[in-house]
């Protein structure tokens, strides 16, 4: 009888073990769906998992609803790694969702750019892309070239400008930029509001998705728009003369993160993936692939995608990040303010 109960310990003991060896080579990550899920599997999931042996299951999430079940999660979370372009991450540390970061366990930790890597021990993951947001012009239509975010209100422009809903978080930071530029900060909003106005007497129309944006470009004579350098090559590739342009201003950008969840076993691969994700490589992979800006200052690009993108540098020292957290405190009030000048 002893022998027995010895063997099925024995055994129930060896099925643990090997339980827990299956979960340590598992990781749950969230990612955006579509075209960027594609690029996500392309240049980092795939490499991944033939380097490590390691299986990655995806939950397709974007940002607020990662965050979501990350906080329904809070006391068994199911996620690895998460990844963020709205700025949860921030929130997300300050809860103890996420955990603290030693960059010495980075071996890509010294060639990212230092604003992408400024809270790695306080919780917040690195920056490994950045979606920039400027102005996107017709470059056989438009009479002119776009320099400066002031260039929406030129009346050379007049019903041929297209603004996109706040409601849209690149539309959120396109308009932040506008307010900005007309004197506003992120405690007072109404500058950009009148300049919304104005553009709107003048012609102006809002849309509420990026596909909207590329109708009116390619049958409503569209001329310029404010939005991501991402989007500007989906337009390119799909036929239209479409220029991106970074305003003379300077560029707001969302940060697009990848974090550590706090409270799960397998730490150790998970920061090999994330390591992976800040690599040259792996960026340069996705630049070449949707024209993100990489944060990696080793990243090394083809002559086309640095046409495309915020490269270099030099470049990306004109990026600015509205902070999140004051966004997501006041989302609602600009939104109702946003809906009543639009409604005029």
């Amino acid at each position: 009888m002893k022998a027995t109960i010895t063997t099925a310990v024995l055994g129930v003991s060896a099925l643990m073990s090997s339980s827990a060896l299956a979960q340590d080579q598992t990781l749950t990550i969230n990612s955006f769906g579509g075209a960027y899920e594609a690029a996500h599997r392309e240049c980092v999931i795939t490499p991944f998992e033939e380097k490590t042996g390691a299986t990655v299951n995806i939950v397709t999430a974007y940002s607020a609803d990662a965050f979501a079940q990350l906080r329904a999660q809070a006391n068994a979370p199911q996620f690895d790694v998460i990844h963020f372009s709205g700025g949860q991450e921030i929130v997300g540390a300050k809860e103890g969702l996420l955990a603290p970061i030693d960059p010495a366990g980075l071996s890509n930790a010294a060639d990212i750019y230092d604003f992408a890597k400024s809270n790695l021990e306080g919780g917040e993951g690195p920056a490994y892309q950045i979606a920039p947001i400027g102005l996107l012009y017709n470059t056989e239509t438009a009479p002119q070239k776009v320099a400066s975010w002031k260039d929406l209100l030129d009346p050379a422009f007049a019903e041929h400008v297209v603004l996109t809903d706040i409601s849209n978080g690149y539309g959120m930071l396109g308009f932040l930029m506008l307010n900005q530029v007309q004197g506003g900060d992120l405690d007072n909003i109404q500058p950009g509001l009148d300049a919304v106005t104005a553009l709107l007497e003048n012609g102006a129309i809002v849309v509420n998705t990026s596909p909207e944006i590329q109708q009116e470009f390619a049958q409503n004579d569209a001329w310029v728009a404010s939005y991501a350098s991402d989007y500007a090559y989906t337009l390119k590739k799909a036929g239209l003369p479409i220029a991106f342009v970074q305003g003379e201003e300077g560029t707001p950008a969302s940060y697009i993160t990848a974090n550590l969840v706090a409270g799960r076993d397998n730490t150790e691969l998970a920061m090999q993936f994330i390591d992976m994700e800040m690599s040259a490589d792996a960026q340069a992979c996705f630049a070449e692939a949707l024209r993100y800006t990489p944060t990696n200052s080793k990243a090394e690009l083809s002559e086309e995608a640095i046409a495309d993108v915020v490269y270099g540098p030099e470049a990306v020292a004109g990026l600015l990040r509205f902070d999140p957290t004051v966004i997501e405190a006041k989302r609602q009030e600009w939104v109702d303010a946003w809906n009543r000048a639009i409604a005029r």
